[in-house]
């Protein structure tokens, strides 16, 4: 972050500076968490549902922050401290972040999607990082802490931004698209993550499409040309679709899966025909890379700069990282999270592997809303008919998934906790086998990931 003065802070965050100093230093910093304040930070208060950050203002001042941003005025108040009053503090975050983005007159690449999201934006940034200077979001900190949190560490050695934003109710992606402003907005695709709240698959694109919201009036927009859902969508930007379809003007005409290798894959636009290769397995990888090839054309990189850039792409986390054990072991860690799409495309994966067995251990999906027993179904389904050898269903709500295996002819076994099912994965995973884990965040697949490895390596 580049120094802010007090004085800039409190202006952009609509504050009240209390105890103003003229000799007060500038911040370089912001900080959430009063356990790793940075030296001469601004310390935010974070309010939750079950904490509230105020209670920690004293201990961040005592750990080096200069000063802090409070919606409840703290009972004592340090002459060596600064304190800038505040309605809100989350919106105070977003209105700083706001301000601070506006130092830099870059390209902002936001991009959403029930599926992917994180994929496509690594997929971006290292593509563009082959010739420019980027900012990306870590991880999957596409949230309203992560969002304004990674807008706040562009610094001016950056030549562009790709910003990864998430939402699982109607407004969060107008919210965060307010602080980005991107001049090229995606989305990589509609499927049913958080139908749960947000009623539909129709519901689920109103509320994707606020990313246009805040889009740049010359901006352009880039979409799966492939989704059925997206295809409807008609904006007053600029548009390109990615696809297999005819009527995409970034067209994928070739796919080779080469397993747990990766694919090549050949994407035509107007400007050209690329030959490229990504090391990262399954076939769903080639919409991440043609929808990087419509970005990094837009920004004007090379065909040798595309092509370098897709194939220095590396998966991060857990999603589809490809985990080698003695005696051809392969483990595929692909447990960040779960959805019905991803988890089809997982499968597709396993069933393609190389090797002697197939095991899927799959474990519950969360906010389904009324699809949860069918769709849990349908993934056992879908593994039995894939010719997955065995499948280990982990959960309540994976009851369904086992019921679908069984009655498709798959052999499965089903286990309430990560816990009871431990000692029997050890027994699946034996020489020659690929092992699928995947499975929703919240279930904490990568403690069996450890596990497996561990009793391995």
């Amino acid at each position: 972050m580049e120094p802010m003065t007090i004085g800039e802070i409190a202006a952009a965050v609509h504050g009240e500076w209390l105890q103003p100093r003229e000799d007060a230093a500038p911040v370089c910093a912001v900080c959430t968490d009063s356990r790793s304040v940075i030296p001469g930070s601004l310390f935010l208060p974070w309010v939750g549902e079950r904490f509230d950050g105020h209670r920690f203002i004293d201990a961040a001042l005592e750990g080096g922050a200069a000063g802090c941003l409070y919606a409840r005025l703290p009972e004592t108040l340090r002459p060596d401290k600064f304190y800038i009053r505040v309605e809100d503090t989350r919106l105070a975050l977003r209105d700083l972040a706001s301000a601070y983005r506006d130092r830099f007159d870059i390209p902002f690449v936001q991009i959403t999607g029930s599926v992917g999201k994180t994929t496509t934006k690594d997929m971006i940034a290292a593509v563009l990082g082959a010739k420019l200077r980027v900012l990306k979001t870590q991880a999957n900190f596409n949230n309203d802490i992560g969002t304004p949190l990674t807008l706040l560490n562009l610094s001016p050695e950056h030549q562009a931004a790709v910003i990864e934003t998430g939402m699982n109710h109607f407004g969060e992606i107008a919210y965060l698209g307010a602080m980005v402003r991107p001049s090229i907005a995606v989305i990589s695709n509609i499927g049913d993550a958080h139908i749960e709240f947000l009623g539909s698959r129709e519901g689920i694109l109103r509320a994707k499409c606020e990313i246009f919201e805040h889009l740049r009036p010359e901006g352009l927009v880039i979409l799966n040309g492939d989704d059925a859902l997206l295809d409807t969508v008609d904006v007053p930007f600029r548009t390109v679709r990615c696809g297999k379809a005819e009527h995409c003007q970034v067209r994928i005409t070739e796919i080779a899966d080469h397993g747990v290798d990766g694919i090549t894959c050949t994407v035509e636009t107007a400007r050209g025909r690329y030959e490229l290769a990504t090391s990262a397995p399954g076939e769903h990888m080639a919409y991440a890379v043609s929808i990087a090839v419509a970005v990094a054309e837009e920004l004007g990189l090379s065909r040798e700069e595309i092509t370098r850039g897709v194939a220095s792409y590396q998966t991060t986390g857990s999603r589809m990282r490809v985990i080698h054990l003695p005696e051809d072991r392969i483990l595929l860690d692909d447990c960040y999270n779960a959805s019905p799409q991803s988890v089809t495309a997982a499968l597709e994966v396993l069933a393609k592997t190389d090797c002697d067995r197939t095991v899927a251990v799959l474990g519950d999906m969360g906010e389904l809303g009324d699809l949860t027993d069918q769709a849990h179904y349908n993934i056992g389904a879908l593994a039995a008919m894939l010719g997955i050898d065995f499948v280990v269903a982990i959960g309540s709500k994976a009851a369904m998934i086992a019921e679908g295996a069984a009655e498709s002819g798959g052999e499965v076994l089903h286990f309430s906790t990560k816990e009871e099912a431990a000692a029997e994965l050890r027994q699946q995973l034996a020489p020659g086998t690929a092992m699928l884990v995947k499975a929703s965040h919240a279930m904490h697949f990568e403690q069996l990931v450890d596990q497996l490895r561990g009793a391995y390596d």
